[in-house]
C-alpha cells in the first residue's frame, strides 16, 4: 500500500469505528466490514488499523470474532495525529540536490527545503484542528469546520 493511502484509509476507518459506536471491544467492527465501506482489501485496513492500534488509538483483536474498536472518543482524535500514527506524508517531496557554480542549481535546494518545510507544517497545523468526529458531522457543519480550521 502507498503512503498516499494509508492517512484516507485510517482517517475512514476511525470515522467508520466511531459512525458504528466502535468504542469497547464487545462493539468491535471486523476488518472486512471496515474494508467494504473503504473500499479496500481487508489486508490492507488490518495493516493500517495495527499501526493505529501502536500509536494508542485503537484496539484490535485478531481471529474470527476479531475486530477494531476506538480508545478515545471521535472528538479527541486530530488528524494530524492519525496522519503520524501511519506515518502519512503530508510531505511535499524533497529538494533536489543542486548544481555547484550554478547561481540557480546553488540555492535552490535550501530555498525548495524550507518552502517545503514551511508547507509541511502548515498542513499539519491545519489537520490539528479537525477531528475524526468532523468528519462523520453534517455536511454543513463539516464544511464550516474545514473551512474556518
Amino acid at each position: 500500500m502507498s503512503d498516499s493511502q494509508k492517512f484516507p484509509v485510517a482517517a475512514h476507518a476511525l470515522a467508520y469505528l466511531a459512525h458504528k459506536e466502535a468504542f469497547s471491544p464487545d462493539r468491535a467492527v471486523a476488518s472486512a466490514e471496515l474494508a467494504a465501506s473503504v473500499p479496500t482489501n481487508p489486508v490492507v485496513v488490518r495493516r493500517v488499523t495495527a499501526m493505529l492500534g501502536k500509536a494508542g488509538l485503537i484496539g484490535a483483536r485478531a481471529g474470527a470474532n476479531g475486530g477494531a474498536w476506538l480508545l478515545k472518543p471521535a472528538q479527541d482524535i486530530t488528524l494530524d495525529t492519525v496522519l503520524r500514527a501511519v506515518h502519512g506524508c503530508a510531505n511535499l517531496g524533497t529538494a533536489p540536490p543542486g548544481v555547484k557554480g550554478c547561481p540557480v542549481g546553488a540555492r535552490i535546494p535550501d530555498a525548495v527545503r524550507a518552502a517545503l518545510i514551511a508547507a509541511d507544517a502548515a498542513a499539519a497545523e491545519r489537520l490539528s484542528l479537525i477531528s475524526v468526529a468532523d468528519l462523520l458531522a453534517d455536511p454543513a457543519e463539516r464544511d464550516a469546520v474545514l473551512k474556518s480550521a
